[in-house]
C-alpha cells in the first residue's frame, strides 16, 4: 500500500528554507559579531544614559548648591573639588550629562523631523518645489554654522528653547541634503510609481514606500549629527551663548574652570579639573562614532568572513 502524496505548499517550503528572525534575534546575532570598538561605544553610551536619567539620585549635592569653600581641593565631601563660587564639580558634572545630552538629543530629533520631512517632499515632488528648497538650503549652508548660530543667539537670546530651535534649523540643512539624495534613487522605483498611480497620498508614500528603504543611512547620520550637535552646544556654552548658568553644562564648566590650569605647578589635580568635562565630551563623541561605524558596516552588507 503506497502512501498518499502530500499536497504541495509553497508557504511551507519557504518556511523551511528561510527561518524568520525577529529584531531581537537579529540584534543578538549582530552583537555577538560586534568588534571591541562597538562594544566599547555601546557600554560608554549606556553609562552616560544611566547617569543622565538618574542624575538627581547619583549627585551628592545640588546642581546649583553653593558651599563656602571655593576652589576646594579634591577629596572629602567634594570628589573633584569645587569651582570658583563653591559649587561641587562632581555634582555639576553629573547634572551636566543630563542637560547637555538631553538638549543635544532633542535638537537632533527636531533637525531630523524638519530636514527629513522637507527632503522627502523635495524628492517626491520634484520640479520648482525641489529647486526652491534646494537653493534655500544651499544659501544657509554657505554661511558658517557656528558664526550664524552666534549671531542668531545674540538676537533671540540664549534660552534653552532658542538654543534648540536655532541649532535644529541650521543642522536640518545637512539632514535635508542627505535625505533628498538617498530618496531620489528610491522615488524612481516601480513600486513608488505604482503607489502614485493608485492615488496614494504624499504622506503614505513617504511612510510606507520610501522611508523604510532609506532608514540605514539616516540612522547612521543621526549618530553623526548627534555628535556634531553635542559639540556645537558645548562650544556655544564655552563661548557664553549656550546653556546659561546656573544650569550645569560641560562646555561652560570647561570655561569656568579654565583658570585653574595656571596652578598646575602647585596642585596637579587643580589643573586637571577643567579637563574632566572636556574629557567627558570627547569620550561620548568617540563612543557614538564607534557605534555609527559598526552600524554602517552592518548595513553595507560587507562580511568579514572569507
Amino acid at each position: 500500500m503506497t502512501d498518499k502524496p502530500q499536497a504541495y505548499s509553497a508557504a511551507a517550503e519557504v518556511g523551511q528554507i528561510r527561518e524568520r528572525r525577529t529584531w531581537v534575534q537579529i540584534a543578538k546575532i549582530e552583537l555577538k559579531k560586534a568588534p571591541y570598538s562597538a562594544w566599547f561605544g555601546l557600554i560608554v553610551i549606556a553609562i552616560y544614559l544611566f547617569v543622565a536619567i538618574f542624575a538627581p539620585l547619583l549627585a551628592p549635592h545640588g546642581e546649583a548648591e553653593i558651599f563656602p569653600a571655593s576652589f576646594a581641593p579634591w577629596g572629602g565631601d567634594f570628589v573633584f573639588g569645587t569651582d570658583q563660587i563653591g559649587r561641587d564639580i562632581f555634582s555639576r558634572l553629573i547634572f551636566g550629562a543630563r542637560n547637555t545630552i538631553g538638549i543635544a538629543l532633542a535638537t537632533t530629533l527636531l533637525s531630523f523631523a524638519i530636514g527629513g520631512s522637507l527632503g522627502l517632499i523635495a524628492a517626491i515632488s520634484g520640479g520648482w518645489l525641489d529647486q526652491l528648497l534646494s537653493r534655500f538650503v544651499d544659501v544657509l549652508m554657505a554661511i558658517p554654522g557656528l558664526i550664524f548660530a552666534l549671531m542668531l543667539l545674540t538676537i533671540f537670546g540664549s534660552s534653552i528653547l532658542s538654543l534648540i530651535m536655532i541649532i535644529a534649523v541650521l543642522d536640518s540643512t545637512r539632514v535635508f541634503r542627505l535625505t533628498r539624495s538617498v530618496s531620489v534613487s528610491v522615488v524612481v522605483m516601480d513600486y513608488v510609481e505604482a503607489a502614485k498611480l493608485r492615488g496614494e497620498k504624499l504622506g503614505w508614500i513617504m511612510r510606507r514606500e520610501i522611508l523604510p528603504n532609506i532608514m540605514p543611512p539616516l540612522i547612521a547620520e543621526f549618530g553623526l549629527r548627534f555628535s556634531f550637535v553635542f559639540l556645537t552646544i558645548a562650544a556655544l556654552s564655552f563661548l557664553g551663548l549656550g546653556i546659561q548658568p546656573p544650569t550645569a553644562d560641560w562646555g561652560s564648566m570647561v570655561r569656568d574652570n579654565a583658570s585653574m590650569i595656571q596652578f598646575a605647578k602647585y596642585d596637579l589635580t587643580a589643573a586637571l579639573t577643567p579637563m574632566i568635562p572636556a574629557g567627558a565630551i570627547a569620550l561620548l563623541t568617540v563612543a557614538v562614532n564607534f557605534v555609527v561605524d559598526w552600524f554602517l558596516h552592518i548595513t553595507s552588507g560587507l562580511n568579514d568572513e572569507h
